[in-house]
């Protein structure tokens, strides 16, 4: 591998689960300051525990682990670059990691992440309708992706 050029590969739990739990907590921090302070470092056991097993997850390497899209069944249920990261075409490397070989991809996304929501317009997402995050309470926007569309 090119260390200049990222790679997407298998998440593999026992060498990349602290560096994945880290990049989930600093980004979410980051993109979602309008959920209270200490809301995600409390769900890292749950994030580990239950989330993560239950995906599909791939990481970005370049040259350590960088990011991470976790998928279920046809869901990209969270997509997260390292703050220090972002901006240099890692989530949109994972998006296309994750469309691969299927026909839609859906997501949700908070109404106040407008850059997360920007973002995945320019991928191709649509928006569908708004709800509710359960957890949060905050609305949310879902998304679809359609291989075709556009």
């Amino acid at each position: 591998m090119n260390a200049a050029e990222p790679l997407v590969r298998p998440f593999r739990p026992d060498q990349d689960m602290d560096a994945v739990l880290d990049i989930w907590v600093r980004a979410s921090e980051q993109a979602h300051a309008f959920v209270p302070p200490g809301f995600w470092r409390a769900r890292l056991t749950e994030m580990r525990d239950r989330y993560l097993p239950l995906a599909e997850v791939r990481v970005a390497v370049w040259p350590d682990v960088a990011g991470f899209a976790a998928v279920v069944e046809d869901h990209l249920a969270a997509l997260f670059v390292a703050p220090e990261r972002q901006g240099r075409g890692l989530g949109r490397l994972l998006v296309e990691n994750a469309r691969q070989g299927r026909a839609e991809l859906s997501l949700s996304v908070y109404e106040s992440n407008t850059a997360a929501r920007a973002f995945y317009e320019r991928l191709g997402f649509v928006p569908q309708c708004r709800i509710r995050d359960g957890l949060t309470g905050r609305p949310e926007w879902t998304m679809l992706w359609r291989r075709g569309d556009r």
